[in-house]
């Protein structure tokens, strides 16, 4: 066994030190620190753990498939002139992104960090939403009181529970139902 010997002069006192006790301070050094301060430890795991489960909750299901013929991208490349509605800034800036890469102008695509159920969605003629099956049937009570009845609405992966649909395309995750507001909002007789 070779040993390799570093000589150091620190004050005119001369140190020799292996390699082997040069590492052996190393590791030492570095359990030493986190054994001193296991609250930190804690603190610093229980805070990425935290971070971690905020995104898989609030960001990833926003990455999930979406059926491709329904993006705001999709159809702002198309020349229809869309804004996305998305509470979650991630997201917002996700889409934004993309659309850059795409190539699409801003004025074609637009990316809007609101809530919902906050925005008068009377302006618009088509609207297309993508969200849980457990809110759609208040988005169809909001739906009803703020479209006209020249408006078609899309809904993507979950459709409205007491709305006649027109049309529908696709299975399973990829489904999708259109219907037209003057068959939704007709006077019951």
């Amino acid at each position: 066994m070779s040993i390799l010997v570093f000589f150091s002069v620190y004050q005119g006192l001369v140190m020799e030190d292996s390699v082997e006790v040069i590492l052996q301070d190393k590791r030492s050094w570095v359990s030493h620190r986190s054994q001193d301060r296991p609250v930190i430890t804690a603190a610093s795991g229980a805070l990425l753990m935290g971070c971690y489960g905020l995104w898989s909750v609030f960001a990833l299901p926003g990455f999930r498939r979406v059926p491709v013929h329904l993006k705001v991208l999709t159809a702002s490349s198309l020349g229809f002139q869309c804004t996305g509605y998305e509470i979650n800034s991630i997201l917002v800036s996700y889409a934004r992104v993309k659309a850059r890469l795409m190539g699409i102008p801003t004025t074609r695509a637009r990316f809007v960090n609101e809530d919902l159920w906050k925005t008068n969605l009377s302006g618009y003629k088509n609207v297309t939403v993508f969200l849980a099956p457990g809110v759609m049937e208040v988005l169809a009570k909001k739906l009803e009181k703020e479209l006209g009845d020249d408006t078609r609405v899309i809904a993507c992966r979950y459709p409205f529970p007491d709305w006649p649909v027109a049309e529908t395309e696709g299975r399973g995750l990829d489904q999708a139902w259109a219907y037209d507001m003057t068959s939704v909002c007709k006077p019951s007789t």
